[in-house]
């Protein structure tokens, strides 16, 4: 296969980023001596900016990061959780048990405290040199690019609903032109002022990057956030934002393919990448051939039931007791493997397994499931960083424009991840408050100790697992180069219930890029596949980027052509 660009070579340091000015942002910030973890939220707070359709500075931020010189891997939750006046009945009896467009499904913003968390503990800079650029890109502009037009075409009538989105990006009621200069202005002096108020504090550089997270949580921007959620019905209180703080942790991890992988914990769905490793480890990939009939239909029968599982038992762990330790447990993974069958494809998803004494909550997949066609989820974007230590750091920021409202004056949404909840008292990811919602954003990092280091991630919604595993393994199992693995033809199944309300789901459904042979799709469809092409390169798909440092510390970048990618090392 000829690749649509080169795979980036570099010695010393690389970033790549779902937008190409977001990976150079990260570069400058590694040229300038900051290390992975500076470089990385550089990268992040960017893309908050260069695709705040999708992206936002009071939106959710998970990260995993690789220390090298404790050979240590820790995770930031980076996701918020639901304000203390929050009532599943009124959900329930208000909204027909829908979670609506609006303020009623934000949850507290968790990315400045992500950020600000990464750099403290982890990093080496302060708060304003690692947002120079951002907010040089908020203030000054840049060229609107296809993937942010088309976004906000397809959103015009929600983004129409409250004026102050309006004026930002439908100025003269219209979708700027490709190419046009974009600028935001308030969004510019929002990060203005997080790094002004650090400037001016005085203390240590922990000190000074405290005060510019107290400066969004309980200055400026969160008495703009309560005040309007007071004037417009909303749950968020002024107290919800002085009190949140992110969590710094553990992450999961297991051994597949002669890797450790790592995911954060499952207040997201990182684990369903682990699960889907675990049952694929047991077989024969590469006698398969890549993306065979066998080998996809191999694919898609583990993905089924690793989403079966997460229906049934992933949510916040603070108020889930989920048995993850068992689902990625040896014997389990043996019986569920049992359960593909090479001839037939299950005709939706399969039911969740059953863990021995398990009396936690949740009543399974089907409980809210809608059959319907799923709307393809475009949200979130990804960023990842390799300095020349070899720390590596990998990062998932999301959260749309279009469905929550831009706060008057901030130029950004207080998060609307509300939406990955349900109104539904039995499902393990139920609305409660101080509960956080199951997140679809999920950073990871695969590590060979002592040989290779591997940040990778993207967006997708849904497909995000389904096209991390193919990426990875096109790398470690079929031995493509970096670039060639992440360009290579993907496809994704849709009968898991959609983790976006209204939590649609098309059983037995499966979508291939048009370069898979026809030979291929129709042996697909005589097992029981509906199947159904995606288009050449398509950002539904997801948009896959990573760097692989080798064991002689060699540096390996990629960037999806699927959306506007970029990556740059030296």
């Amino acid at each position: 296969m000829v690749s649509f660009q080169p795979t980036q070579l570099g010695t010393r340091h690389m970033c790549s980023a779902g937008h190409y000015l977001a990976a150079r942002a990260g570069f400058e910030i590694l040229e300038a001596g900051g290390n992975a973890i500076d470089a990385g939220v550089a990268a992040g707070m960017s893309l908050a900016v260069l695709q705040s359709d999708i992206v936002n500075v009071g939106g959710v931020a998970p990260m995993i990061l690789y220390l090298a010189d404790r050979d240590e891997v820790k995770s930031i939750s980076g996701l918020g959780w639901w304000p203390k006046a929050t009532d599943i009945n009124m959900f329930i009896s208000a909204n027909g048990g829908a979670i609506p467009h609006g303020v009623l499904r934000s949850v507290i913003p968790a990315a400045p405290g992500a950020w600000t968390a990464a750099l403290s503990e982890f990093g080496t800079m302060t708060f304003a040199e690692v947002t120079e650029a951002p907010i040089k890109y908020a203030r000054d502009g840049f060229a609107m690019h296809p993937t942010m037009h088309d976004t906000l075409q397809n959103t015009k009538d929600n983004l129409l609903r409250w004026p102050q989105t309006a004026e930002i990006y439908l100025p003269g009621g219209q979708v700027p032109e490709v190419g046009d200069n974009f600028v935001q202005s308030d969004l510019g002096k929002t990060l203005q002022y997080l790094a002004d108020e650090e400037t001016a504090a005085s203390g240590t550089r922990e000190d000074k990057i405290e005060a510019a997270r107290k400066a969004f949580y309980e200055g400026d921007p969160a008495q703009a956030i309560a005040k309007y959620h007071k004037d417009n019905d909303g749950l968020m209180t002024a107290d919800d934002l002085k009190e949140f703080r992110v969590e710094i942790e553990d992450p999961i991890s297991r051994n597949y393919f002669g890797f450790d992988i790592y995911t954060c914990q499952p207040w997201c769905q990182g684990p369903v990448l682990l699960q889907i490793m675990s049952l694929l480890d047991g077989f024969d990939l590469k006698g398969m051939e890549h993306n065979s009939a066998d080998y996809i239909h191999t694919m898609v029968e583990c993905i089924k039931l690793s989403f079966a599982d997460r229906e049934r038992y992933y949510g916040d762990p603070r108020f889930v007791d989920v048995p993850i330790d068992y689902l990625l447990s040896d014997d389990y993974v043996a019986e569920r493997r049992k359960l593909v069958d090479m001839t037939k494809a299950y005709p939706g998803m399969p039911p969740f397994g059953e863990v021995p004494g398990y009396d936690g909550p949740g009543s399974g997949p089907s409980s809210a499931a809608v059959h319907g066609p799923v709307e393809h989820s475009y949200d979130t974007s990804y960023a990842c960083a390799v300095d020349k230590d070899g720390n590596a750091f990998s990062i998932t920021p999301s959260d749309n424009s279009s469905q929550t409202p831009i706060i008057p004056g901030l130029g950004c949404v207080a998060s609307g991840r509300g939406s990955q909840n349900w109104a539904v008292p039995e499902h393990a990811s139920c609305i409660a408050p101080g509960k956080r919602p199951r997140l679809t954003p999920n950073p990871a990092l695969a590590i060979k100790k002592g040989e290779v280091t591997m940040p990778f991630g993207t967006p997708g919604g849904d497909v995000q697992c389904q096209a991390m595993t193919q990426a990875f393994l096109n790398v470690n199992v079929f031995g493509m180069e970096m670039q060639e693995a992440i360009e290579a033809p993907r496809f994704a199944s849709y009968s898991q219930p959609n983790s976006f309300e209204p939590h649609e789901s098309d059983p037995g459904k499966i979508k291939v890029e048009s370069r898979v042979s026809q030979a291929v799709r129709d042996d697909l469809a005589s097992r029981g596949h509906v199947v159904e092409d995606f288009p050449e390169l398509t950002r539904a798909a997801g948009a896959v980027c990573a760097i692989y440092r080798d064991e002689k510390a060699r540096l390996f970048g990629a960037a999806d052509p699927r959306r506007q990618s970029g990556m740059l090392g030296w």
